[in-house]
């Protein structure tokens, strides 16, 4: 289940953010606004804009996977200078490719082993742990927030969007 939660859901809900980001492209082009403004938005004055809540997103799907691994080393680095829808995509698109790269065999023993970062001081959590209760809420956190940010600003996106397709049988 580790996989598939850290893998699968990860990059289903960066593709996610890539079509909501499409989304607000459309809309800015549409009203003739400027792209940048989108993506310079936030919600408050003490919040990161939309284009750092998209850094976030792919950083906590990535590092997740590299941490519950201990493969942290080979996880691409980003210098987190993107200023453009395109620059996003790109990293979007880099991120999705990362996590692709994954297999379950590497998840074997991810649920027992500790995990940490450095600004947690030495403090650790279980894999299970990690992957519950920081990386699929910061996943999830950037990600609504990247959307409220662009629904805020009259991006016609929904629910549909941010859940994307679903799996139904019938």
């Amino acid at each position: 289940m580790i996989f598939q939660l850290s893998i699968i859901q990860a990059s289903k809900m960066l593709q996610n953010l890539q079509q909501i980001l499409d989304k607000g492209a459309a809309f800015a082009a549409s009203k003739k606004v400027d792209m940048a403004v989108l993506l310079n938005a936030r919600l408050a004055p003490d919040q990161f804009n939309l284009i750092r809540q998209v850094q976030i997103a792919c950083d906590s799907a990535k590092l997740g996977a590299a941490r519950l691994t201990n493969q942290v080393d080979s996880a691409p680095k980003h210098a987190d200078d993107e200023t453009t829808l395109e620059q996003l995509s790109q990293r979007i698109a880099d991120t999705v490719a990362y996590l692709a790269t994954f297999s379950p065999a590497d998840f074997a023993d991810a649920a027992s082993q500790k995990v940490s970062q450095p600004r947690w001081e030495g403090k650790y959590l279980t894999g299970d742990e990690f992957l519950i209760q920081h990386v699929l809420p910061n996943i999830y956190f950037h990600i609504t927030t990247a959307y409220a940010i662009l629904r805020h600003n009259g991006v016609d996106v929904g629910k549909k969007d941010y859940l994307g397709a679903m799996p139904y049988k019938s």
